[in-house]
């Protein structure tokens, strides 16, 4: 019986595995989805003036470059943008959205 240190052929399913972990890729990948369903979600108009930032806990932080759009957003829209962003990336698990001012 072979040991898992002993070298040989692996399917390379595995390695692929291995290296999208070391290399953070499966992450990267969550946030380009992320990032797709955001800008589809607060559309055209607004999507050049928000950029996203991490998720903590449940919360998506989303930097906007102007208090009247973090008024808008998060008074008005935040429950619309929330259930687009459930269901587009379910797997991110986002209950909540925190709107911050600063650069985009």
């Amino acid at each position: 019986m072979p040991t898992p240190d002993q070298r040989g052929p692996r399917p390379l399913s595995d390695v692929l595995g291995e290296l999208f972990a070391l290399r953070g890729y499966g992450r990267l990948h969550a946030m380009v989805e992320l990032q797709t369903a955001w800008d589809e979600a607060v559309g055209p108009a607004h999507r050049g003036r928000t950029r996203l930032g991490e998720v903590r806990r449940g919360a998506l932080t989303v930097t906007v470059d102007h208090p009247a759009l973090l008024e808008e957003l998060s008074a008005y829209r935040k429950r619309e943008l929330l259930q687009a962003l459930r269901v587009a990336c379910p797997d991110a698990r986002i209950d909540d959205l925190r709107f911050r001012i600063g650069r985009v």
